[in-house]
């Protein structure tokens, strides 16, 4: 008898059911893997829940089980963002002076209980769930779990690390920004995030009470929709909930924004991994090119608007009474709320109405849409020294979303050479869930996506990929500083036709330069990696007028490599038509 694979909720329901494993087996191992990674990053947890609290939660699942109840979700363990009430564990905000033991746990744990889930514990989120990164909570900072050196995203931190770890094969987040989505991109996972009001947010610590969502972490959508089958439905004892519903469409027209309206500062690798996406969704479906703009404005209201007053509402007692216990970057942006007026409100929620109706019409032209999760991502020691800006650029496509009742999932589109994940979110109006998940299965089964590198246990060390094109090529005279730095030899590659290559007048030894042309040609290159160390120390001694750039290949890919300043040209042959380097050394 085989056993259930962990990383799954499906495959453990099913064994439970099934009697080829028990609940308290499934928790035994749920515990031991959080142990385990405790070395790796305590962090990712506010609060456990006690071992015999675990334990004996699972034995009532296997009693369940033993007098023939069929729970969809049996002896499957999560983890619980520490925003959400779970009786019996404090519910903190990632702000110890918030702390509190609520009454009751939040409606979607009850529902979770009901269906033989088991909560192992509460996990870190930037406090207040403020922040799109994850670097913004006392209880310290959830990392990638894939290379520690980058942020995990937020607000959703510690939930989404203890699916990418494998430590729970799902947990719960909420998503008010993008905090359900972006995590997801950034480490390999599913991350859906349903309409507003299909999930209970009773028992949820509010961001901005109206618009917020709890989410879900998953490594597959079939858990995600399990999860949703269990969690969504009426309750009324929450005001914003509202009776399910299935909005039918099949996505025969994808919206993407225009090329021009496409920003990924400066991440090439994600523009790259984004056009892959676009191309697979295009085998299907129609492609259309939409002005985003009325999206973007609409983005824009959540912190440059009158919304960030709802921040402030949620923990105003506290700004009021105890500033100094709340984290200075989370302060700084829910502060703010104190100086709008009620006029400016109005005349928000106004815009909103008009920006709104113009997504309402956009679903006439398109069945979802499909944006990248976010534009690119950063390590924590950058987004500790920008934690605003960095922090805005994050949620440049997720945080007009909720404001525009929409639902959404995000999915891997891609693997980072540095771990990292890249992923894309499907989008669609309101009620439109199902069709979402329906959408990503079949994007999920065409794209060919890479699986996940292994995990980063000990610290990530981060390697670059180099583009040689002439004196430091195998057996030319500069290849030993290649070799010298441990370089390993990646592959033969050409770069994209858009190159023209040159030999450079008066140069010992004879070197080539790299030049963008319109009129350009494909390039024979070598890809060497290595690690960031070597990369800078080999960077630094690159003499002018060559210097190391961003090179495409002919893949659409992008590595460093040789480029020229403008002077190296100066006297030089052009040498393009003799296809690379080599022949014109062999040529003589």
């Amino acid at each position: 008898m085989s056993a259930p694979d962990t990383r799954s909720a499906a495959a453990i329901a099913a064994a439970v059911n099934g009697g080829q494993a028990s609940a308290a087996d499934m928790a035994e191992q749920a515990l031991a893997r959080i142990d385990a990674y405790d070395a790796v990053q305590p962090q990712i947890w506010i609060t456990r829940a006690a071992r015999e609290d675990v334990l004996a939660a699972a034995r009532k699942v296997d009693e369940r089980i033993a007098a023939g109840e069929i729970l969809p979700l049996a002896g499957v363990s999560y983890a619980v963002k520490d925003n959400i009430d779970v009786a019996g564990l404090p519910t903190t905000a990632a702000c110890p002076a918030f702390a509190y033991d609520p009454a009751a746990s939040a409606g979607v744990i009850e529902r979770l209980a009901a269906a033989g889930a088991i909560c192992v514990g509460k996990t870190n989120l930037d406090q207040f769930a403020t922040g799109l990164n994850g670097t913004r909570s006392p209880y310290g900072i959830p990392r990638n779990a894939y290379n520690l050196d980058y942020v995990s995203g937020g607000s959703s931190s510690g939930s989404s690390v203890a699916v990418a770890a494998g430590l729970v094969p799902f947990a719960l987040g909420t998503d008010t920004a993008g905090s359900g989505r972006v995590p997801a991109a950034f480490q390999h996972l599913i991350g859906f995030k349903p309409s507003k009001g299909r999930w209970s947010t009773r028992g949820l610590v509010p961001a901005c009470r109206s618009i917020d969502c709890i989410t879900t972490f998953a490594n597959d959508v079939a858990d995600a929709r399990l999860v949703d089958a269990a969690i969504a439905g009426f309750d009324p004892a929450d005001p914003w909930s509202k009776p399910l519903a299935e909005t039918q469409l099949q996505p025969r027209r994808i919206g993407v924004p225009r090329p021009d309206q496409r920003v990924f500062f400066g991440d090439a690798q994600a523009a790259f991994f984004y056009e892959q996406a676009i191309a697979t969704l295009g085998r299907d479906a129609e492609i259309v090119e939409l002005d985003i703009a009325p999206l973007l404005e609409a983005a824009l209201l959540l912190y440059g608007g009158p919304w960030v007053a709802e921040r402030t509402a949620a923990i105003e007692e506290l700004l009021t009474g105890n500033p100094d216990a709340i984290d200075p970057t989370v302060r700084e942006v829910v502060s703010g709320g104190t100086d709008i007026s009620a006029v400016t409100l109005w005349n928000g929620i106004y815009r909103l109405a008009e920006l709104k109706r113009h997504a309402d019409l956009m679903w006439q032209d398109v069945d979802m849409l499909a944006f990248p999760t976010t534009p690119t991502t950063y390590r924590v020691r950058e987004m500790l020294a920008a934690p605003v800006a960095l922090n805005s650029n994050l949620g440049f496509y997720t945080n007009f979303v909720n404001l525009l009742d929409m639902a959404a999932i995000a999915v891997p589109a891609g693997v980072r050479d540095n771990g990292t994940g890249f992923g894309i979110t499907l989008i669609g109006p309101a009620d439109s869930d199902l069709a979402l998940m329906r959408g990503a299965e079949g994007f999920l089964g065409a794209a060919e996506i890479p699986a996940p590198p292994p995990l980063d246990l000990e610290g990530h060390m981060e390697r670059v990929k180099l583009a040689v094109v002439g004196a430091h090529l195998k057996d030319m005279p500069l290849h030993w500083q290649l070799t010298s730095r441990d370089a390993e030899f990646v592959g033969a590659f050409d770069t994209a036709p858009s190159y023209r290559l040159y030999a450079m007048a008066d140069s010992t030894p004879p070197k080539p330069a790299l030049a963008w042309a319109e009129d350009g040609a494909a390039i024979p290159v070598e890809v060497y990696e290595l690690d960031v160390a070597a990369f800078g120390s080999f960077t630094a001694e690159v003499p002018a007028p060559l210097a190391i750039g961003t090179v495409t290949l002919e893949d659409g890919s992008s590595v460093k490599g040789f480029v020229a300043e403008p002077r190296a040209l100066t006297g030089a042959t052009d040498i393009t038509h003799l296809g690379g380097w080599r022949n014109f050394i062999a040529a003589g």
